[in-house]
């Protein structure tokens, strides 16, 4: 059984001036994590940089700092399409006015909803520097 202690939970937290997460506070992808992440180089301040600031950070029962990202998204796609074709006149004699319409339409609406979540869970050793990490996402 692991033991944490719960120091700062937060869904945001301060990210320095310029850094690439406040843009787009949904750049966590397993691609990311694979291109910015390295056992034994990467620190904390570049984490921040590239992630912006976690929403956990614990200290496990063995002293060892760990920072938790957790991100959710949900995608919506809506799409109409077709065509419409209307005619409408008037005429007559004799002082007579006349309205006549001839009208069709075909359109499609096509919708789809999906949903992504991501969690990535970080360790690091005494010097602020990655030690472990495991990611975990899913899609429905």
């Amino acid at each position: 059984m692991i033991r944490a202690i719960i120091l700062a939970a937060a869904f945001a937290a301060t990210v320095p001036a310029g850094a690439s997460a406040k843009d787009d506070p949904n750049t966590l992808t397993h691609g990311m994590v694979q291109m910015n992440l390295k056992v034994g180089t990467t620190t904390q301040a570049q984490i921040i940089e590239a992630f912006g600031g976690p929403n956990i950070t614990t200290i496990d029962g063995s002293g060892q700092e760990m920072w938790v990202y957790d991100r959710h998204a949900t995608v919506s796609y809506d799409k109409t399409s077709g065509f419409s074709i209307g005619l409408f006149g008037g005429g007559g004699g004799g002082g007579a006015a006349g309205l006549g319409g001839l009208g069709f339409s075909n359109k499609k609406s096509r919708s789809s909803q999906s949903s992504r979540a991501m969690t990535l869970v970080i360790k690091f050793d005494a010097n602020k520097v990655v030690s472990d990490f495991q990611s975990r996402s899913s899609s429905f």
